[in-house]
Parts: C-alpha cells; sequence; structure tokens
C-alpha cells in the first residue's frame, strides 16, 4: 500500500472512534495496542496519554518530539466518514487526527528507518479541554527525561501546512457587578447589576487590538466579553450579574503583566477573578532543527500563532516547540469537518527527507 494510502486509512480509522474531551479511552487502547506492536524501546501510558520512543537516544544525535491530541470537541451534527474528491470529512479530521495519523507512520517508519534525530511521539488526551485537565503534564511528570532531551517538539495542530511559531496566551476572567433586587415596577428602590455593567462594556467595544511585533511576526492582543449571566426573574431589578472576559495576550507577557492590564481595563467598577489561564508559547525562529525543516519545506509561510496551543505549555517547560500540520485552520471545530487529501501528501513529502535518510 503506498504510504499516502497507509495514512489516509489510519486517519479513516481515527475518525471512526469518537473520543470528545473525557471520553478518550477506546482511542487511547487502540493506539496503545498499535505502538505495542513495535516493541518499542519505551512506552509511557498515562491515564489516555502515551509517549513512545521505538528506540534508544543516541548521543551525537538531536531529538525531535512529535506531538498529537487525540481528543475532538463534541459532535455538532452527524459528519459521517467519507472521501469526497480532495476532501476526507469527519469530527476531528482537520484538528487533529490527519496529524496524529502522520505522527503514528513516522514512528512506525522510524522502527525500521535509519532516521536522523532521536524521535518520540506523544498522543495526548483533553487538549480540548480546560488547562488544568490536559493530560500533557502527565507524561511531563512521569517521563520528564524525554522532554528535558527534546530540541524542538513539533505540535501537530491545523496550520495548513504552514509553519505557526509562538503562540498567544489566553485567560478567562470572570467579571461580576453586584446591585439591590426591587420589583421593576420601582427600580429606585434597587441598584440594577446589569446597567452598572454598562461603562464597562462600552469600553471593551471600543478597546483596539494591540500590535505586538515579535521577531517579525505580528501578534494581536484583543480583550472581548464573551458569555454574560444574571440569575433572577423578568420583573426584577437584577442584584447581580457576571460575564466571562476573554483576553488573549502576546508571547513574552507573563501572569503579572496579564493582572496589571486587566486590572486597568477593568478598573474598581466589578469584581473579576482569572478562572482559566494558558501561558504564551515562545517564538522560537532560529532554532537549528526548524531551519532544517524550513529548508526541506521549500520555505513555506512562517506565520504568528494568534490561538492558543500547548507550545505556550511547553515553553514553560523550556522546550522549543513550533505548530505544524496538514489540516486546515478553517475546518478546526466547524460543523462539517474535513481534511485535504492533498495536504497530507504535501505533509508526507516534507517530512520523509526532513526525518529519515
Amino acid at each position: 500500500m503506498a504510504e499516502i494510502d497507509q495514512v489516509l486509512k489510519t486517519t479513516e480509522e481515527l475518525v471512526q472512534i469518537p473520543s470528545v474531551t473525557g471520553s478518550e479511552g477506546r482511542i487511547a487502547d487502540m493506539l496503545e495496542e498499535r505502538l505495542m506492536r513495535l516493541k518499542p524501546h519505551a512506552l509511557v501510558r498515562e491515564s489516555n496519554s502515551m509517549l513512545v520512543a521505538v528506540h534508544p537516544i543516541q548521543q551525537n544525535k538531536r531529538t525531535l518530539m512529535l506531538l498529537g491530541h487525540i481528543d475532538t470537541v463534541p459532535e455538532f451534527d452527524k459528519n459521517p466518514v467519507r472521501r469526497d474528491g480532495d476532501r476526507l470529512y469527519g469530527l476531528g479530521s482537520s484538528d487533529m487526527k490527519a496529524g496524529c495519523a502522520l505522527l503514528l507512520h513516522m514512528i512506525e517508519t522510524a522502527k525500521d528507518t535509519r532516521c536522523h534525530y532521536n524521535m518520540v511521539g506523544v498522543l495526548y488526551a483533553r487538549e480540548e479541554g480546560p488547562y488544568v485537565e490536559n493530560e500533557l503534564p502527565l507524561l511531563h511528570q512521569a517521563a520528564p527525561q524525554w522532554f528535558e532531551l527534546t530540541d524542538l517538539a513539533v505540535c501537530m495542530e491545523p496550520t495548513d501546512n504552514c509553519i505557526e511559531l509562538g503562540c498567544a496566551g489566553t485567560c478567562h476572567v470572570e467579571v461580576k457587578f453586584t446591585g439591590k433586587r426591587a420589583h421593576s415596577a420601582r427600580p429606585w428602590q434597587g441598584d440594577n447589576a446589569m446597567h452598572k455593567a454598562g461603562p464597562l462594556l462600552q469600553r471593551l467595544a471600543r478597546l483596539k487590538r494591540q500590535k505586538h511585533v515579535l521577531d517579525g511576526l505580528t501578534f494581536y492582543e484583543v480583550i472581548h466579553a464573551t458569555t454574560v449571566a444574571s440569575a433572577g426573574a423578568k420583573n426584577v431589578i437584577p442584584d447581580n450579574l457576571t460575564f466571562n472576559l476573554n483576553y488573549r495576550f502576546a508571547p513574552g507577557k507573563d501572569e503579572a503583566a496579564v493582572r496589571r492590564r486587566l486590572a486597568e481595563v477593568i478598573g474598581n467598577e466589578a469584581t473579576w477573578e482569572i478562572v482559566d489561564y494558558c501561558p504564551s508559547g515562545k517564538v522560537c525562529r532560529e532554532n537549528p532543527l526548524l531551519q532544517e525543516l524550513l529548508q526541506l519545506a521549500d520555505n513555506p509561510e512562517i506565520r504568528a500563532k494568534q490561538a492558543w496551543t500547548d507550545v505556550g505549555r511547553l515553553s514553560e517547560l523550556g522546550v522549543d516547540a513550533i505548530n505544524w500540520g496538514p489540516g486546515a485552520t478553517s475546518q478546526a471545530h466547524q460543523k462539517d469537518e474535513w481534511v485535504s487529501i492533498d495536504a497530507i501528501q504535501h505533509a508526507l513529502t516534507v517530512l520523509e527527507p526532513w526525518l529519515f535518510a
């Protein structure tokens, strides 16, 4: 079977296994069984996540880590696995089971083919959920030596086969306004918490995106209200209003700086608390392995990762990491998700000469 056919077959197999965040047991068992057949030098499984190295570390080689998350967002509507022209359809096809299929193919190829690098594969669960529930830290805790040895990590997220460097950090902030309840026929007896939120919401609407240029790449900082909630009845002046603020911040900004910026924007009009915080990712343009990839990939487009990925988490661990994968960014979390077969083929033709002799 031609290599592209093998990768497509694996992609279809992975897509056919439901693996919504929190329900990755079945796909993890399938992957572990497949990797065990290689009789690898190391296979570490923690919960529904695993790290594999088919060969022992060779000291004269640098180490490359390929990563893919095996979970998907919930199903929006029926999207059966099928091929139609250049497209392979199915939930998770772009984000990111095509990338996981390529990762598997590279690890399996490495078993009997001379590699330019020491290769480590990571397939992990709960990436699409809250930061603190992500299982990548479980693998780091169980096998820290593999992360310490890594010279470059490739998160095979959907990037349209572009190289995306760094990643914007993100945090969710719970902002609360408090007032006094009253009958809506006599509002002067109360204090409308919903109306008190007006000035802040107006300021947010006027905020312009802030441009940050790092190593020639442009990141934009943005702060927006995304959800709102108020408990009460239609004929009651509300005494509470809570909304979620999502702040996307540029690489290089730590949590203390994030808190200072939030304090500037929110002021003393409300109480607030960061309920989910994901660190930004380092831009590692000068990494030697990345430079070799750029040469072999015929100088692909390089752009900033405006969204968040585990490049941010890896940066905190001191690991240089990039985003690069065959999935389409426009298809991530979409109702009728698909991945381009040509894009998978292109990624395959770049990966093989980069990794193997």
